[in-house]
């Protein structure tokens, strides 16, 4: 007899979380914000095929699904893993998706803002790069960016040395790498039309960087709470655990909801991924864990008090990537702004369907 459908997810998510656990320290996050790279913990990724997970396997990958890719990077979000994985993930599954070949180490992506467009020409047999994309992520650290440009006015999907491009080096508030990348006639390694299911086109990195880091807030949503709950448990105050106060209690709950609901909408984008057309289950997705970022960090906070903004404490490790995360690939307010643009395009008598359907 067959295994349960969700039992090698479950395989998947145990191992995960025995990687992370025994490579992501305290130190090792500490020493990756003081720009150190962590050699060991990427090498144990890519020895383990977890970096291309959308990769067939005859061209080098593990052949899964967006639903085991979403075990690995919710994961990825709740040890605060500092290494580009959600960004190679996404890249690797454009390049093979274009039937282009998929280089070994760590990917990045660009443009990942809106107003960034970058286009590719033809220099004789060969293509050139040019255009200018801000905040890409471990744009200066990635061996390779992945670029989505339009050349003849349509999308195309490039695969280019990182060196290739002039790097002005930025982070964000975790102290992750958020370079500006300037090309100017860059030399491409492959290029090839853009691929992607659901007829993608120019979004189709904005649209699966929402998507994958929607996981990675459910994930870090998850560490909070479990910190906060450990916390409680531990700390006393007139000679009882802080947790046995009801103001306490509460405020955890609401935690927990929070947490829930995001996790839930973050799982049903990548499970929509797997048929192609997910904007919608993005958007909601994008939403719900950026909304959540904001009151459940301050609920952690306010349970740990002063200790949770020490250097030395772990919480700030999620809250500061939470904040940084929920303004990537589009805040809040663009994703509500797409998302109502959606449903009024399809009509009021869609909406409720279209709820209900999801």
């Amino acid at each position: 007899m067959s295994p349960p459908a969700g039992e090698p997810r479950a395989l998947l998510g145990d191992t995960v979380g025995r990687l992370f656990t025994g490579l992501v320290t305290k130190e090792a996050i500490e020493a990756a914000e003081k720009g150190a790279w962590p050699d060991a913990l990427w090498q144990a990724l890519e020895e383990g095929g977890l970096t291309l997970p959308l990769v067939p396997e005859a061209q080098g990958g593990a052949g899964g699904t967006w639903l085991d890719a979403h075990v690995i990077v919710r994961a990825a979000g709740r040890h605060a893993a500092p290494v580009p994985l959600a960004e190679t993930i996404v890249a690797s599954w454009l390049l093979a998706g274009a039937g282009l070949e998929v280089p070994l180490g760590p990917l990045t992506m660009a443009p990942v803002r809106r107003e960034d467009r970058l286009r590719l020409r033809r220099d004789g047999g060969a293509w050139r790069l040019d255009g200018v994309a801000a905040r890409v992520p471990w744009g200066t650290r990635a061996a390779h960016v992945v670029a989505v440009a339009e050349a003849d006015g349509r999308p195309m999907v490039a695969v280019v040395a990182a060196g290739a491009a002039a790097a002005t080096p930025d982070r964000n508030l975790a102290l992750e790498p958020r370079d500006t990348l300037a090309w100017q006639g860059a030399a491409v390694r492959a290029a090839a039309p853009l691929a992607a299911p659901g007829g993608l086109g120019a979004d189709a990195v904005m649209l699966h960087g929402a998507l994958v880091r929607s996981a990675q807030m459910a994930g870090a949503l998850e560490s909070l709470l479990r910190q906060s709950v450990g916390y409680a448990t531990e700390r006393r105050q007139f000679g009882r655990p802080i947790g046995n106060f009801q103001a306490i209690q509460h405020a955890l709950a609401v935690l927990a909801g929070h947490a829930a609901a995001a996790g839930i909408a973050a799982e049903r984008a990548f499970a929509a991924a797997e048929g192609g057309d997910c904007a919608f289950e993005v958007a909601a997705a994008k939403i719900r864990a950026g909304e959540a970022a904001g009151a459940c960090a301050s609920i952690a906070h306010q349970t740990h008090g002063a200790i949770g903004f020490t250097y030395e404490h772990a919480l700030h490790f999620s809250t500061r990537r939470l904040w940084s995360w929920r303004a990537e690939f589009g805040s809040e307010s663009a994703w509500a702004l797409a998302l109502g643009r959606h449903v009024t395009a399809r009509g009021a008598d869609a909406l409720w369907a279209d709820l209900t359907a999801r």
